[in-house]
């Protein structure tokens, strides 16, 4: 049978009800787990590596780096058909991309999780795991990057957010759609991810802010988190990559100073471009150095910085690595 190593980090997946707070907590190893999904083992021999039992809010940049290392140190190791990860979802999207930008592999890397804990008749957590299953098994899943795959949708890591707070469908591509789906153990694919790309680092560099744009807003905060040692800093822009006048000077201070500031938008959807030009508009904040993020949101912008400044600190290198336009 295929060899198939199964990631425990924890997140709802692990969780059952506390009787003493009557809410849910990490309870599950990754061996107990699997004993309640008996169907599994009939799909393909599981390895199971407890990585924690982290709440999705819990994992840090520190911890994804690490995980990632493990991940590379076993798959290097042993021959597997494919990785699955089991994660919170509400960090999933950030750990996930940083796996997609860190392990370079053909095999299919799945990272899954649940919206409903063991405790709760309708417990998505098997279900996602037997496709997670089916992913690694089928050999079109190669060469595809790191996944994510929650009820029954398949999504690039790069291109995935969470978009509803407690619903199993939750995880979409609001830019390009999903990228297939699992049914009846049937995995469907429809198109390809738009990008692949990997950061090779050893090191990352976690001090890099993250601020979001509003009405009004003015350069205080922009400041503070120059003056504070920040080392980069990413803007959730309005618009295609808009900002207040006065939020303009906050950005223009840090960038004087020599921190990097990538640029995304607050819309839950789009890219950003330099298509205006009033005060504080995009084609003022491209001319002082702002780097601009295409199609990656607030958080995916923040992971991919950190890796980024990991192996430079040169701007014209980083605004390569961000700004390199498809074909």
């Amino acid at each position: 049978m295929d060899k198939i190593l199964v990631v425990f980090t924890g997140g709802t997946f692990s969780m059952m009800i506390d009787e003493q707070t009557g809410g849910a907590v990490p309870r599950y190893s990754g061996e107990e787990l699997m004993v309640k999904i008996p169907e599994a083992k009939n799909l393909a021999e599981i390895s199971c590596f407890d990585f924690g039992k982290y709440p999705g809010p819990h994992i840090t940049p520190e911890l994804m780096l690490q995980l990632s290392n493990k991940i590379s140190e076993l798959i290097s190791s042993q021959c597997y058909s494919g990785v699955i990860v089991t994660h919170g979802t509400d960090t999933l999207e950030e750990t996930a991309y940083f796996l997609d930008l860190t392990i370079k592999t053909p095999i299919p890397i799945v990272v899954t999780g649940s919206m409903k804990n063991s405790s709760e008749p309708d417990w998505d957590g098997p279900r996602n795991l037997l496709d997670a299953i089916h992913i690694c098994l089928n050999p079109n899943c190669r060469h595809l990057g790191v996944l994510v795959c929650l009820n029954g949708e398949i999504n690039a890591a790069s291109e995935v957010t969470k978009t509803y707070t407690d619903e199993i469908d939750t995880f979409r591509s609001l830019d390009f759609g999903a990228l297939g789906f699992v049914q009846d153990g049937r995995v469907i694919l429809n198109r390809l991810p738009r990008k692949l790309e990997t950061i090779k680092t050893e090191k990352i560099v976690p001090n890099v802010d993250m601020l979001t744009v509003y009405a009004g807003m003015n350069e205080k905060f922009f400041k503070y988190s120059a003056d504070s040692g920040a080392e980069g800093i990413v803007v959730e822009a309005l618009g295609v990559g808009n900002v207040p006048p006065a939020a303009f000077e906050g950005i223009k201070y840090a960038v004087n100073k020599g921190i990097p500031v990538v640029l995304v938008s607050r819309c839950p959807a789009g890219e950003t471009l330099d298509i205006y030009s009033y005060p504080g508009a995009g084609k003022w904040l491209h001319s002082i150095g702002v780097i601009f993020a295409e199609f990656l949101n607030g958080q995916k912008a923040r992971i991919k910085l950190m890796l980024a400044l990991g192996i430079t600190k040169n701007h014209n290198e980083l605004k390569k690595i961000f700004e390199e336009k498809l074909g």
